[in-house]
């Protein structure tokens, strides 16, 4: 399958947008792994 051609704008906007998404993304897996670890030390 062949991706559409996208304008230089539409790419930068949509690279902008992925970016946006894997930060967020990131973002929850972080505080999911830091509050693990502070219920691990609290509770010990």
């Amino acid at each position: 399958m062949n991706a559409p051609m996208l304008s230089p704008e539409e790419a930068a906007r949509r690279r902008k947008a992925v970016l946006r998404t894997a930060w967020i993304v990131g973002g929850l897996a972080f505080a999911i792994f830091v509050l693990f670890i502070l219920r691990a030390v609290l509770s010990a």
